[in-house]
């Protein structure tokens, strides 16, 4: 009986969680489409201060985007360590495939810190990088033990001394789980920041992370990371930047600098092969 009601209790958890997750991801896809909802693109003022900048950038995104996350899924801060751990330079979707058996198999970090880097690299095989990632998991989770019992720190510091923890990890740990100041800086940031000129001249993460503390709010900085992350993922792509579905051109020194038009009109719809051939035909 009681395993009938853990059972039920763990199914009903997950689909909690997917209910909660496809409602974000909604909102996500409904701010992207705001971002475009206005029929004029405007250039940069030439006035504005970077104070006034900033101020703008939070505003647009705490209308457009209340509710932003990490896309790795995850129930406890050990789950999350272990994802970020595993997504350096791997999609989260991936990630996302390969936790629920890694996590079945290593359950919790006593388990994962008894556990060989040999007995780890299957479960993460798909992963890039599996022979170094499984022995910083494996090593990670032994320094977590012996060093926090088991509780994953809340503080960057301590989180740095786990193996395979750098600082874009420890800050992700940090911002996510606790809430902290802490702004990691991945591609997505450090590509956004720039080409909106949140940033300047900042030519290392550390320098960008640096940048973006100082002048964002204290108390929104956790969720201005996921700001970045979400609308360097989904709209100012690294190649091509989909500055139509962008709401802050107005705020952006690349769309400003590129000099971007955008025709908002709907495009018609060129004639196909056949229908070609068919005039060619009656001619």
């Amino acid at each position: 009986m009681l395993t009938c009601c853990h059972k039920f209790r763990a199914a009903f958890s997950n689909l909690f969680r997917d209910i909660y997750k496809t409602i974000n991801y909604l909102l996500i896809f409904v701010s992207i489409k705001g971002f475009a909802s206005s029929n004029e693109i405007n250039t940069i003022p030439s006035t504005m201060t970077r104070k006034e900048k900033y101020s703008a950038f939070v505003d647009h995104f705490s209308q457009y985007m209340p509710v932003a996350e990490t896309e790795l899924e995850y129930h406890n801060p050990y789950e999350l360590l272990v994802a970020v751990i595993l997504s350096a330079q791997c999609t989260d979707k991936r990630v996302n495939m390969v936790m629920p058996g890694l996590m079945k198999a290593f359950p919790k970090p006593q388990v994962m810190a008894v556990a060989s880097p040999e007995e780890i690299f299957p479960h993460i095989r798909s992963i890039s990088y599996p022979n170094n990632k499984s022995k910083n998991l494996a090593g990670m989770a032994r320094v977590l033990m012996q060093e926090f019992k088991g509780v994953i720190p809340s503080e960057v510091d301590d989180l740095i001394k786990l193996p395979g923890v750098g600082r874009k990890t420890a800050n992700v740990i940090a911002s996510v789980i606790y809430e902290k100041p802490a702004m990691a800086v991945d591609t997505h940031v450090f590509r956004v920041s720039a080409r909106i000129g949140l940033t300047v001249k900042a030519t290392t993460p550390l320098a960008a992370e640096k940048q973006l503390v100082k002048y964002l709010p204290q108390e929104i900085i956790h969720k201005a990371h996921h700001w970045l992350i979400l609308h360097g993922r989904y709209v100012c792509k690294a190649r091509n930047p989909e500055c139509d579905k962008c709401g802050i051109t107005h705020l952006c020194n690349y769309f400003n600098k590129q000099k971007v038009k955008i025709k908002l009109e709907p495009i018609k719809p060129k004639r196909t092969a056949a229908k070609t051939s068919i005039k060619a035909k009656k001619k």
